[in-house]
Parts: C-alpha cells; structure tokens; sequence
C-alpha cells in the first residue's frame, strides 16, 4: 500500500494556521485576563449582568412555562434577577407557571446567585489564569469585605486575609454542597409526610433546601408553606437553612476553623453573630407583642404555635424570603418592623442582602463610643478604624437613598398605598423576597424599577461605587481643618 504524503506547501499552511490559532487565543486568553484582573468590582458587576441575561433568555423559552408559551419578557426577566439576586419575589405563581425545566432553571440560578458575585468573578478569573494570582484573590476578597474593592491599605485583622482567599474558596463550595444535601435529607420526610408525592418530593426537597440556605425563599408548591405550618421541625431545619446562609461564608470559614474557641474569632465573626442572634430574638419578641391579638396572622393560635410563628417570622424577615401567615394581614406596625429588620439583613459575604449587620454593630459601637466620650471605636479589645464607620455609614445613606428613590417612582406608577410599596421595595432592596402581594399586579414600569432595586440591592452599593469609580487617587496633602455645627 503506497502512503501518499502531504504537499510541502500544504504542510506549510497547517502549521502557519495553526500558528494563527495559537496566535489568536493567546491573545483572547491575555485580554480576558486584563479584564478580571484590572478592576475586580467592574468585571464582577459585568458577570452579574451577563448571568441575569442568560437566566432571562433560558426562562423565556417555552418549555421552561407550564403552559408551554414563552413568558413575558418584563416577568422572564423579573423572575431571572429575582433569581440570581436569591431574593425571591416573583411575578408569577411559582408553583404553577414554571415547567420542571422552568425550576430546575431556577434552582441552579439561585446556586450560582448564591456564591456571591464577587465570588463567583474570582472564579472565572481563577479558570481563565489557570491561578489565583494576587489581584484575583482580590477580586474574592472583595465579598468579604467591601473595603477590599477599593484601593488603600488593608487592614491585617479583616476576617479574611488575602493568602486564605483559596481556602475560602473551596469553604463556598464545598459548605454549600454539604449544608444542602444535609437540609434536603431532614426536609425529605416532612415532604411525604405532608402528602407530597415520594418521587416530587425527591427533587422538592433540594429545592426547599437550596431555597432556604440561599436566604431565597421560592417555594415550588402552589400552596406555599401552608401545608407545612404546623409541622414545627420542617419549619425549624428551614430556619436552621436560613440562619447558616446568613452568616456569611467567611463566618463559617473561621468556625470550622476555630470551632467553639472564642477568643480566637475575629471580630467580624463575633459581631456578626452577636447583632445576629440579639435582632432574632428582639424582632421575635416584638412580632410576638404586636400581633397575638391579630385573628389573621396569630390570633386564632394556642400559645406555643403563637412563639414558634414569631421566631420563625423575624427569622424569615431577615433575609429568609418564607412566610406561614399572610404577610398583608400583619398590622402597619408589625410591617415597619419587619422593614427594620430586612433593611439590616444578614451577614456580610452571605446569601443575605440588606446593609448586613456589622454595618449596624459598626454604627451602633460608633455611637455609644461617642456617647462615652471615647477617642476611638473599640469592641473586644479592638479598634475598628475610621475607614470601616466611613464606609458603614456610605452603605446606609446609599441603601436607604435607593429604597427611597424606589419607594417613590413605584408608588407613583401603581398609586398603591405607600405602606406595601415601602414593604415591598425594601424586601427587594434586601434580598429577602416577602411581599404584601403587590409585585403579582405591576405594571412592567414598576417590574424593572424593583428588578433594579434588587440588582443594586445584591451587588452592593460599596461595589458598584468601585465600579463606577474611574481611579482611585492618592492624595499627598492635607487641607486645613474646620469644624461645622452638627445636631
């Protein structure tokens, strides 16, 4: 058999485009490496944008819908940045308007909203560079901790340090995987016990389990929690879901490493725990205060039902999106706590939204410092620096400057009264996901405008100012002082 060999010239071509392609993909490879590497905030914010994009186009599709036509486009994309965002309002009946595809879609949406955005950019830019170089890792750090976005120095006792970026890395994913799966193994039994079908309940049970780690709140179900309101051990393994994924993945990192020795924590785990623990429980005995007489929420309850349901309440208030009660039936009073309490929302670096509760501890130790006369902010024998209560106080000015610039455009459009639409804008703004059954009759004016809301509420207000920033400048001098009367 004789071998027939390639021409000379022919040869030449394959090698010089081979060549070109080598050529090419270097030169893709070095541009996209630019561009996760020159300005975290901007391309994280970038990622978040393109995955809400994707979510919007695969839930458009037919069969994603129950009734297998496409949806509409203001409802596609409300549900995709509901979904990403892991806030959890919708539109649409979630338990009867999406196919299976249609929540399967969303369930790994959540997933991925879930990691944080920041987290999540340090990952792709950790797959395009094939390592984890310094500016990657503070692409990753930059969810931990705000101050990380932009330029300066950084402080040495931050939570998480930027050689431990990786570990953390591998905490997310992995206490992800591990805390769902153990949620959906305690939810399963309560699902069939409840009269869900043993093989629905087989997938319904990582959904719940994914909706309540990720603080989203979804429920696949028409009927909502209403079939499980009594059953007190399913609705405590979604509390026990919530309250992990709203201490924030670098609080986990530092338990699993320090275990139960407390002086070993750092601050931020102390104060996020502690601010954590003492709104649960006030916003539980305020809730309990306010509505044991109300016969449309807790009124027509025994005692026990009536304690359970207030702790599950400011559980789910903080950023957990679930609800037994009617959340319109609450009194106005109850509603402005509830507002309170999803404004603060969950811990820094977590599946919650809201200012999160080391701002609030921040400003909270700033002002009992100045009422003690004290030179500086202390707690536990530390000193927060006067960078952390600058940006403390820039995150709440920008948080409640957009609920109020929300509040006011949406109520505007719907003429709706101003007590539900605060409700609601803030429930977007924080990522929490409970609404007063407002967002099922907006107009699309009013669906992008809190679709926006809860952009801004997730990605954060500290990240999109580093983002819109240009540069950061350095300034070498210093201007004279003068004090203006304040109060």
């Amino acid at each position: 058999m004789t071998r027939v060999m390639p021409h000379p010239d022919e040869v030449a071509r394959v090698r010089s485009l081979r060549s070109m392609l080598r050529t090419a993909a270097g030169a893709v490879r070095d541009v996209l490496r630019q561009v996760t590497t020159a300005s975290p905030a901007r391309f994280a914010v970038a990622v978040f944008l393109v995955l809400i994009a994707l979510f919007t186009a695969l839930l458009s599709l037919p069969a994603a819908s129950a009734t297998g036509r496409a949806t509409h486009f203001a409802d596609a994309l409300f549900t995709a940045v509901s979904t990403v965002c892991v806030t959890g309002l919708s539109t649409v009946d979630m338990g009867t308007h999406w196919s299976p595809l249609g929540l399967a879609i969303i369930y790994v949406g959540v997933n991925v909203g879930a990691m944080g955005v920041l987290t999540f950019a340090s990952i792709l830019g950790l797959i395009i560079s094939k390592r984890l170089g310094l500016r990657a890792k503070l692409i990753a750090a930059g969810d931990s901790n705000p101050l990380r976005a932009h330029g300066g120095p950084i402080n040495e006792g931050q939570t998480v340090r930027l050689g431990e970026v990786g570990s953390l890395l591998a905490t997310v994913a992995f206490s992800t995987l591990i805390i769902e799966a153990v949620l959906a193994l305690l939810m399963y039994p309560s699902l069939v016990i409840g009269g869900v079908e043993p093989l629905r309940a087989l997938w319904e049970a990582p959904f719940y389990s994914a909706m309540s780690f990720t603080n989203t709140g979804f429920t696949p179900n028409p009927g909502g929690l209403a079939p499980f309101q009594h059953d007190y051990f399913f609705l405590t393994v979604m509390m026990a879901g919530v309250f992990l994924g709203s201490l924030g993945f670098p609080v986990i990192y530092a338990l699993w490493r320090h275990r139960w020795r407390t002086r070993q924590w750092p601050l931020h785990v102390k104060l996020t725990i502690i601010t954590t623990m003492l709104l649960f429980i006030a916003g539980a005995l305020v809730f309990l205060v306010l509505e044991f007489n109300n016969p449309k929420t807790f009124g027509d309850r025994n005692a026990w039902d009536t304690i359970f349901q207030s702790f599950f309440l400011s559980g789910m208030t903080r950023s957990g999106g679930f609800s037994t009660v009617d959340i319109s039936q609450l009194h106005g009073s109850s509603l402005i706590v509830g507002s309170m309490l999803m404004f603060v929302g969950g811990g820094s670096a977590s599946t919650a939204g809201g200012i999160k509760v080391t701002t609030l501890a921040v400003l909270a130790l700033a002002v009992w410092s100045e009422a003690k006369g004290r030179p500086s902010v202390q707690a536990f024998g530390r000193r927060i620096p006067s960078d952390v209560q600058r940006v403390a106080l820039s995150v709440v000015a920008w948080g409640a400057t957009l609920v109020a610039v929300s509040t006011v455009t949406i109520a505007q459009i719907t003429q709706a009264p101003i007590a539900d639409v605060l409700f609601d804008v803030i429930s977007a703004f924080a990522t929490v996901g409970l609404s007063t059954g407002l967002t099922g009759d907006l107009p699309d004016a009013a669906k992008f405008v809190l679709a926006g809301t809860m952009l801004f509420g997730r990605v954060g207000t500290v990240t999109l100012a580093a983002a819109i920033a240009a540069t950061s400048r350095s300034q070498l001098y210093a201007l004279p002082v003068e004090r203006p009367i304040v109060g």
